[in-house]
């Protein structure tokens, strides 16, 4: 069934439907993917943020599909190592992304009402940008999807370490996939040493989560994975608003 936001509760199908997945999810994560992919063909999406999981996920998908739809939300703030990455990736696989844009009049307002570097003056405003540049063109993303697919795992901090591998998205109304959800640290490099799967430089750098240029930095030896991200934000959740609206059913 594909998404439909205004009627956000899943049907006794969507139900029965995550309860299959979730058990296939047991075999693996390109079990997982390849059900999806069965089921709703090309009505599933891969969100990429070109981050380490999201390159594992990219390598296995297009492996079960070298035409399966995976989108890149571009900021207008991103990383040029991240276009860099986008480009390697549609030469190696010759795919391409789509790529969805923040609306510029959207932009263009809120930048005239609280300036270029708002999200440094507040949650309040750090939201809006967020929710300007990421969270409506999200929207736009999963219009008329089925399920989508995310690089989410437990150990990327502890608000995800509930993470399931198969939920519901009651903000989109869709599945929401996360089959790396109980991968550690150590898997996901494994697994793209293993393939040679083309990863962002700036993870060789320290950076571990990687967003928009101005919100991300290098952390630490020992600090949390998350650290990296509005680090100036103190006793607060760091998520972006993409990843707030998923209910386990």
């Amino acid at each position: 069934m594909k998404a439909d936001p205004t009627n956000a509760d899943p049907t006794n199908a969507d139900r029965a439907e995550i309860e299959r997945l979730n058990a296939v999810a047991a075999d693996g994560a390109e079990a997982l993917l390849g059900a999806l992919v069965e089921r709703h063909g090309r009505a599933v999406k891969l969100a990429s943020s070109l981050g380490a999981e999201d390159q594992v996920l990219s390598h296995m998908l297009l492996g079960i599909d070298p035409r399966a739809s995976i989108f890149v939300l571009d900021t207008g703030r991103l990383h040029q190592e991240t276009y860099d990455l986008m480009a390697r990736m549609m030469s190696r696989y010759r795919m391409h992304y789509e790529v969805l844009f923040p609306s510029a009049g959207a932009v263009q307002e809120m930048v005239r009402d609280a300036g270029p570097n708002l999200f440094y003056a507040s949650v309040e405003d750090r939201h809006r940008c967020c929710g300007v540049r990421k969270v409506e063109p999200l929207r736009r993303a999963l219009g008329g999807a089925a399920a989508w697919i995310t690089g989410l795992r437990r150990a990327q901090s502890p608000d995800r370490s509930g993470t399931p591998f198969v939920e519901w998205d009651d903000g989109h109304g869709a599945i929401k996939a996360n089959p790396l959800a109980d991968w550690p640290d150590d898997q996901v490099w494994d697994y793209l040493r293993a393939h040679r799967v083309p990863y962002n430089v700036l993870h060789d750098r320290g950076f571990v989560s990687i967003g928009c240029a101005p919100c991300t930095r290098a952390i630490a030896p020992g600090e949390d994975p998350r650290a990296g991200r509005w680090w100036w934000e103190q006793d607060t959740a760091k998520e972006c608003g993409l990843h707030v609206s998923a209910n386990v059913v």
